[in-house]
């Protein structure tokens, strides 16, 4: 865990004046850092205080991490509903903190999220990893264009921040925010790209293919600009990056993209990794090991994490709670993702035990910075599945289908599934796809998706291989016009699931 609190003249010049290699300390997992912050939140943040005394706990019994794992989780209903904002801040004081951010969250409910500038180095970190090891911009003039939506919402401003802070650090890194606005970002990629050795665009994956693809209609020479791209906020299908990858000309994708594990309570938690790329592309074409790795017929996102960063723990329910300092510095705190964390070693001796080495594979590419950090895996909310025939059907699992040679030219990658009960009351799957701009519906269009979505249906899923009667597994697809405003609203958090209708 960062230090609690510490003076923002240090906090900036530690940042600064400290190598990557240090910051990030892969050795020092120590149990003591996050039992010195927790003794700190209980000792000067009032609403944890609160809700311990609630509780009957008196903080100067935990003691040990055995200890620890005894506390009560904290969650958005228990804890953070529960108290006046500035409660939730060191010596309940929101002054304390120089910006406040805000997310919708699923049910459009606006969450304030205080936060300090010191708060952002540990983040900026995380920024930093990926680009030195993924990107090698200590070395390349890079344009970091800003793809997040901008204004008050968490994930803009916080972006822009932290790459600023890496070009105070000395990174050749200049960063524009055009924000969400594609026209925008088109034309200064296209004005300022070619005086820079690389662009990357950091936004959430459908808006930046969104962005490609339009680029790409209108001559935008994406390969000219040697583009990267950072991502947050969605699990994706490898096969999905390896599709926006050819339409910019990639060559390398274990170092061309990087996704973010985070969240708008604490941050970024972890990174993806050359490393973690790499055994996540070798688990996507064995889904027979990566369900053994992981417990679950779909591909997860895979970080690696900063133990000194954020503590990660894992519910008997195989949920994931985190630890860590922020403006509003959270314990065992509880957001439902499902996932869990497997250490560096249990890793590489899983995958080598199967024939595979990952570091190795890296390292014929070139020069690789291994850094030995433990990895956590996010398969995200359990509500955005459906269940059909007793098989949990997943997003994941139906987007691999639509990302297919032909098909992804059709469509968009978005859509919604559901399970609708006929007259007869027999179930079906009905998936509603949204069609690219300018496509139309057609019959050969319908069956050539619904055949490609069974044929991964079947290979990713072996819940729905085998507890779906054969005569029940093509699933009814429903073209829909782009915008559909029933099912793809424009501006609106998209969903990927619906109630069971009868």
């Amino acid at each position: 865990m960062a230090s609690f609190p510490k003076p923002p003249l240090m906090a900036l010049q530690q940042f600064l004046d400290t190598p990557l290699e240090e910051l990030i300390s892969p050795g020092a997992d120590r149990p003591d850092q996050v039992l010195t912050l927790f003794h700190q939140v209980a000792q000067t943040v009032p609403a944890y205080q609160t809700f311990l005394q609630a509780q009957g706990i008196d903080s100067g019994d935990i003691q040990t991490l055995a200890d620890f794992a005894t506390l009560p989780l904290t969650t958005k209903a228990n804890y953070l509903q529960r108290f006046p904002l500035a409660q939730f801040c060191r010596d309940g004081r929101l002054e304390t903190c120089d910006m406040i951010a805000v997310s919708s969250g699923s049910t459009g409910e606006p969450t304030f999220w205080p936060r300090f500038i010191t708060d952002e180095y540990q983040i900026a970190t995380r920024f930093e990893q990926i680009f030195a090891d993924s990107f090698a911009a200590t070395q390349k003039r890079t344009l970091a264009v800003v793809c997040f939506a901008l204004g008050t919402w968490v994930g803009g401003m916080y972006t822009a921040n932290c790459c600023r802070h890496l070009a105070s650090k000395g990174y050749p890194l200049t960063v524009i925010t055009p924000g969400n606005h594609k026209a925008e970002i088109l034309r200064v990629v296209q004005a300022l790209g070619p005086m820079f050795e690389q662009v990357v665009l950091l936004g959430y994956p459908p808006f930046l293919k969104d962005v490609i693809d339009t680029g790409r209609a209108e001559g935008v020479p994406w390969s000219q600009y040697h583009l990267k791209w950072v991502m947050a906020g969605e699990v994706f299908s490898e096969a999905w990056r390896d599709l926006v990858g050819t339409r910019v000309g990639s060559t390398h994708p274990c170092f061309d993209s990087a996704s973010l594990y985070g969240t708008a309570d604490a941050g970024v938690l972890g990174n993806e990794t050359p490393l973690s790329i790499c055994i996540r592309r070798f688990l996507a074409d064995h889904p027979d090991m990566a369900a053994e790795l992981f417990g679950e017929s779909r591909l997860p996102t895979l970080v690696q994490y900063d133990p000194m960063s954020r503590y990660f723990e894992v519910t008997e329910a195989g949920t994931l709670l985190f630890s860590g300092d922020n403006g509003i510095p959270l314990i065992r705190y509880h957001i439902s993702d499902r996932g869990g964390i497997i250490s560096y070693d249990q890793m590489l001796a899983f995958l080598q035990a199967r024939g595979f080495d990952a570091i190795a594979t890296l390292q014929q590419e070139g020069y690789v910075p291994i850094r030995p950090l433990p990895f956590v895996y996010v398969f995200g909310r359990s509500h955005f599945t459906v269940s059909f025939f007793g098989a949990n059907i997943y997003p994941e699992n139906v987007t691999v289908g639509l990302e297919q040679p032909g098909i992804c030219n059709w469509v968009t990658g978005k859509f919604v599934m559901q399970v609708q009960t006929d007259a007869d009351q027999n179930s079906h799957l009905v998936i509603d796809v949204e069609l690219a701009p300018g496509e139309a519906a057609s019959s050969a269009k319908t069956d050539a998706i619904a055949k490609s979505v069974l044929h991964q249906l079947r290979r990713l899923n072996s819940e729905f291989a085998n507890y779906v009667p054969a005569t029940y597994q093509m699933p009814q697809v429903d073209l829909r016009p782009n915008g559909d405003p029933s099912y793809f609203p424009v501006g609106v958090k998209h969903r990927y699931t619906r109630p069971t209708e009868s």
